[in-house]
């Protein structure tokens, strides 16, 4: 029975890396920081089908995808989930509670969003947000116009590029800097006409994700800095895990794994195949180097 790595999820708000059995539904294996992590891909990469209401509905052309691909979907699965997706506005009449929220990942790299209540901090963490604050609460229609509100009135983006957040997190301002800059853009907002009725105001309060990220271990690893440009066929990972934030596992030799270039590969512990090289490339902001070997886990 094959199970196929479904990237990284943010459990009870620790990091875990997830897997897919096709008749045996899903499991998850807990990561913490200092273990050794050490793992192979075998075989092809496959689409992951769709997963809607915690249960995954099986691609049903089994189609293979390419190493380098962001999202574990072929196009037509991609095409069904984004028909129920909330941030397509495909699902506009969802009856859940929503809320807005302020995400920091850097110094002036800070983004709007909303997302259901029920998941909690969960998509914070998902993203890579290292500090952030709940704005208001209420139905989806209110969240999303307060969300364009803020975006016109404020110059605040609904999306940052993965790739900016992940060069700078090395190197982050202290704790009370990332708080003031959250708690300012929130004081502005609020002060801002034209907040939709139905929508119930949240005080400000920032919270921090540097501790379940582990980002104190991250400044000064050894190295220059790279990220996992593509998973092929033998490629093997190796290494320390000193940190992770958002889909990013940090390794202590200053590889950055993207674990969405997992997902849809069969993981195996490193045997007979390990040892291909796997591309790399440097983190933007870090210093330059050749490409080196990598490993995946």
């Amino acid at each position: 029975m094959t199970w196929w790595c479904t990237g990284i999820r943010w459990k009870d708000g620790h990091p875990a890396i997830g897997w897919y059995g096709e008749g045996r539904g899903e499991r998850v294996s807990e990561l913490s920081y200092g273990q050794r992590i050490a793992f192979v891909a075998r075989g092809e990469r496959h689409c992951l089908g769709v997963r809607r209401a915690g249960k995954r509905t099986p691609c049903p052309t089994a189609d293979t995808l390419p190493g380098r691909a962001g999202n574990a979907q072929c196009p037509e699965c991609a095409r069904l989930d984004r028909s129920f997706s909330v941030a397509a506005d495909t699902n506009a009449a969802d009856p859940r509670t929503y809320r807005v929220y302020l995400a920091w990942f850097g110094p002036g790299m800070v983004k709007v969003g909303i997302t259901a209540e029920e998941r909690g901090a969960a998509r914070l963490l998902e993203q890579g947000a290292v500090a952030w604050a709940w704005l208001g609460r209420g139905p989806l229609m209110a969240t999303r116009r307060t969300e364009e509100l803020l975006r016109a009135a404020l110059g605040v983006p609904d999306r940052i590029a993965y790739a900016r957040k992940r060069g700078v997190r090395t190197h982050l301002p202290a704790a009370p800097e990332r708080a003031r800059e959250v708690a300012e853009l929130h004081a502005r907002a609020a002060a801002l006409p034209g907040w939709p009725e139905s929508l119930e105001r949240v005080e400000c309060e920032v919270a921090d994700h540097a501790g379940a990220f582990g980002l104190d271990a991250l400044p000064g690893l050894p190295g220059p800095a790279r990220v996992l440009t593509e998973m092929v066929p033998g490629g093997s990972v190796v290494g320390r895990l000193a940190g992770a934030a958002g889909p990013d596992l940090h390794l202590a030799d200053g590889l950055v794994v993207d674990t969405r270039l997992l997902a849809g590969w069969e993981l195996t512990a490193p045997g007979a195949e390990a040892g291909t090289s796997v591309p790399t490339s440097p983190i933007p902001s870090a210093s330059a180097a050749p490409a080196e070997q990598g490993g995946l886990f």
